[in-house]
This record gives C-alpha cells, sequence and structure tokens, in this order.
C-alpha cells in the first residue's frame, strides 16, 4: 500500500512538471485537462500519505476555496480544475529550484569561501555582517534550506561556543538573513510571484529589495552590537580563537581562490542568464527560471565531468527528494481553487474598501502602511510567505491601486520578512529551532520584535518619501 501512495504521488509530481513546460509552449486543451488531474491527484496522495492533523492547512483552504464556488453558484469541478491551472507556473518553479542545490553541495564552496575571507570576519561586528549576507546568497540556491546548511555551517566553526548568547548571534543572523533574501532575490518563489502577478519592473524591484535588504543587514549588525553589550559578553577573542582552528585545516589558498572563483561564475552565469532570456524573449519568469536551472544543473555536471553522478542525483531527487515537496505542492493547489473561489465574489473589492475606509477616517494612512500587516497576521495563522504572497498578489492583481506596482511589491514582501522574523508557525522559525533546540518563541518573537519594528519604520519612511516625491 505504501508504495502504490509513494508511486502516485512521484508520477502525479512529475507528469505535473512535465505537462507544465509542454502546454506552456504547446496549447492543448485536452493536455491542459490532464495537468488539473495531475493537481488533483498530487492533493490526494499526499493527503493519503500524511495524517489529517498535518494536512489540515491544505484541506482547510481546499474547502473554504470550494464552499465560496459552491455559494457563488458556479461549477464546483471545473473551479477546481481553474484554480489549479492558476497555480502551475508556481507549482512547476518549486519542483525544479530544488535542483540548484545539488550544484552547491558538490563541492566544499562555503567553507572554501569562508576560509578565503577569514580575515574580513575576524571580529563579532564583521562575522556577524557576513553571515546575514552571505545567507541571502545561499538563499539564492538553497531557499530555506539555507538556515540549517548554514547553522551546521557555523557550528563546525563555533562547536565550542554554547549559551543562549551564541544561539542569539547565530539564530539571529540566519533567520534575519533568509528573511531579507525574500525581497530580491530571484530564485525565492514568493518574490517572484509577487513581482510578476503584480506587473512590477524586475531590475526595479529587485534594487529596491537589495537596498532595504542592505539596509536590514546594517542594523541587524547594530542589533547584534547591542545585544552583546546586554548579554555583558565579549565573542571576538573566542571567534578568533575558533577561526584560527578552522584555518589549519582548511584547503590551501590556492584552492580556495579558484572555488571562490568558481562560485562567482556558477552565481553570475545562473543570474545571469535570467535576466539576458528574460529582457530578450520576454518569456514570464517563472517559466524561464526553472528552464534555465534545468540546463545550467545539466551543464555543471557535464562540465565536472560527473554526468553519470548527474543521472544518480536525478534519479534520487525522483524517488525521494520531490516527494517532501508534496506539502508545499498541495498548499498551493488549495491556495489556487481559493483564489479561484474568491475572484468570484466581492472579496477583493470588499478588502480594498475596508483599507480605503480605514484610510478615509485615519488621513495620515494610506494602503501601503497597511498592505505589510494582512502578510505578517496571515502568518500568524500558520500560512508562510509563499502562501500569503500568493494569496495577497492574487487579490491585488485584479485591482488598479494609485501606486507604483514595485512600491506594492515592497510593501508586501517587508511584512513577509516580518512575518518570517517572528512567527513561531512558519517553516523557517520551525527549522532554526529544530536546529538549535531554542523554543519557537525565542528565536522568533523574543529575539526579533524590536528588530521588526525598527525594519517596518525604516521601509515606510522610503515607500512614504517616494510617494510624496511623487
Amino acid at each position: 500500500m505504501t508504495d502504490v501512495r509513494s508511486w502516485g504521488l512521484r508520477l502525479s509530481i512529475a507528469s505535473f512538471a512535465l505537462l507544465h513546460f509542454f502546454t506552456a509552449f504547446i496549447h492543448s486543451s485536452n493536455l491542459e485537462y490532464v495537468l488539473s488531474i495531475s493537481g488533483i491527484c498530487i492533493l490526494i496522495f499526499a493527503g493519503i500519505k500524511s495524517t489529517l492533523f498535518k494536512f489540515k492547512i491544505p484541506v482547510f483552504l481546499l474547502l473554504i476555496g470550494v464552499g465560496i464556488i459552491i455559494f457563488t453558484d458556479g461549477p464546483v469541478i471545473e473551479g477546481i480544475m481553474h484554480g489549479i491551472l492558476q497555480m502551475r507556473n508556481i507549482i512547476g518553479l518549486l519542483i525544479v529550484v530544488p535542483l540548484i542545490s545539488w550544484v552547491l553541495q558538490e563541492e566544499p564552496y562555503v567553507e572554501d569561501i569562508m576560509a578565503f575571507f577569514h580575515t574580513f570576519i575576524n571580529t563579532s561586528r564583521k562575522f556577524y555582517f557576513g553571515l546575514v549576507a552571505f545567507t541571502q546568497v545561499i538563499a539564492y540556491f538553497l531557499l530555506f534550506g539555507s538556515i540549517p546548511m548554514m547553522y551546521q555551517f557555523v557550528n563546525v566553526i563555533l562547536k565550542e561556543q554554547k549559551g543562549e548568547v551564541w544561539e542569539n548571534f547565530k539564530g539571529t543572523a540566519l533567520l534575519r538573513g533568509f528573511a531579507l533574501s525574500t525581497m530580491w532575490v530571484i530564485s525565492i518563489p514568493s518574490f517572484i510571484f509577487s513581482v510578476e502577478t503584480l506587473g512590477a519592473s524586475l531590475w526595479i524591484a529587485i534594487l529596491q529589495g537589495f537596498g532595504m535588504a542592505l539596509l536590514g543587514t546594517v542594523v541587524a549588525v547594530l542589533f547584534s552590537m547591542f545585544q552583546e553589550k546586554s548579554y555583558g559578553v565579549e565573542l571576538t577573542p573566542a571567534l578568533n580563537t575558533e577561526i584560527n582552528n578552522v584555518l589549519k585545516h582548511a584547503s590551501n589558498v590556492e584552492i580556495r581562490k579558484q572555488k571562490v572563483l568558481e562560485f562567482a561564475l556558477l552565481f553570475i552565469t545562473l543570474f545571469g542568464t535570467i535576466f539576458v532570456l528574460h529582457a530578450v524573449l520576454h518569456v514570464p519568469l517563472m517559466l524561464i527560471i526553472p528552464i534555465v536551472v534545468v540546463v545550467w544543473t545539466s551543464v555543471f555536471y557535464l562540465m565536472k565531468r560527473k554526468v553519470r553522478k548527474f543521472f544518480r542525483v536525478a534519479k534520487h531527487y525522483v524517488m525521494e527528494d520531490m516527494m517532501k515537496q508534496s506539502y508545499q505542492l498541495s498548499v498551493m493547489v488549495a491556495v489556487g481553487v481559493l483564489i479561484y473561489g474568491l475572484n468570484q465574489t466581492e472579496f477583493a473589492t470588499v478588502v480594498v474598501e475596508g483599507l480605503y475606509y480605514t484610510q478615509n477616517h485615519l488621513p495620515f494612512i494610506n494602503l501601503l502602511y497597511l498592505l505589510p500587516f494582512i502578510v505578517i497576521i496571515l502568518g500568524f495563522f500558520s500560512l508562510g510567505p509563499l502562501t500569503v504572497m500568493v494569496l495577497v498578489a492574487g487579490i491585488l492583481e485584479s485591482l488598479s491601486l494609485p501606486y507604483p506596482p514595485e512600491l506594492i511589491v515592497l510593501a508586501i514582501t517587508s511584512g513577509s520578512v516580518i512575518s518570517i522574523l517572528l512567527s513561531p508557525v512558519v517553516m523557517p522559525v520551525i527549522i532554526l529551532s529544530a536546529a538549535n533546540g531554542l523554543g519557537l518563541f525565542t528565536n522568533g518573537i523574543k529575539f526579533n520584535i524590536k528588530y521588526s519594528i525598527v525594519f517596518y519604520v525604516l521601509v515606510q519612511i522610503y515607500i512614504q518619501l517616494r510617494i510624496y516625491l511623487g
């Protein structure tokens, strides 16, 4: 029975991915119907493999979506089919993007990069800045998998350093780094979905988000400095001792230099190819990114002369790792049905009228003050950043707001950052707590509430100045 469920889930996910990319270029109503059936099968087989308690969010979202369709006298089956197709791009992206991590795990890039730049991270302030910044770069490859990966790496360096002060130092750096990456990293599904859906300029959205992320990184370092003083400890001497111990066993300087250059080349080729093809071919980003990722990964293994290894890793991904995506894919299937149902109602209009009502009674507040709180509040109801961004951007897509789409993207992604930092029921905080053993409340609200308030204020200053200056 277990084999039947597993194979059913594998075939459902694989067929969805293949049909999605095929029908994106060759339109076929019959194949799109089969595509929708594959999405339903993902939901069914993932639900069978899980327990109702663990699968409660997809079931809850699906029931609400179906309930809304019934309430609006819409065709239920057709509504479900259309809802699944509405999420096809994001589901295709989620299936393929994890392939990037294969490349990063083939060579000790992270270790050699840290060893190469060890003179630039020889104080607690510099090391903290390096962790926050580099976590954003690694998130480009590993998404929220960057948190446990970077935590294990930092623990190799700081294996002798224990206690809350060190866990605060490590945990806040990694969580803030990943959270900030959702404002500008092109491979983060929530960011690229909001850019694509709201019709924002990719260049402006990335530069704007990167600027805010850089500011957020600097502020994170300042908070770390104040936190270190409040604990009454000096971290730099112990940090230097641990770094020197690691360097004794590191690769020689030439190998480190080679790995740094190789990593930079990998980053530039992936990032650059996506930009160039998008600019030249005008293909939607959520379609071009997975195609580039597949080709880029294949070329990497070919250049490394590891073709056999590539097929082994690919087989393992299809047989094991791909199924680990089933929960998130099921959430997206359910969200698609919910968004389809909401689009058949006046829900979007009611939401915006409510925001305008608030604005009219509080003239000093506009919609962009309030949008981040929608994302933050939903995050405390177990809806992760991607789910929330899909819901919010899907609603805002049908509206005509009097603001540049890039500012709307910045407003909702800033809400995503704060949701990741504070909510004890979203995946990044749960992953970090599993790694460092601290409570969800401690890793989230206790360590990051003050930082989140300051970050919100700084982003809003920029947004409101942009509006004021026209």
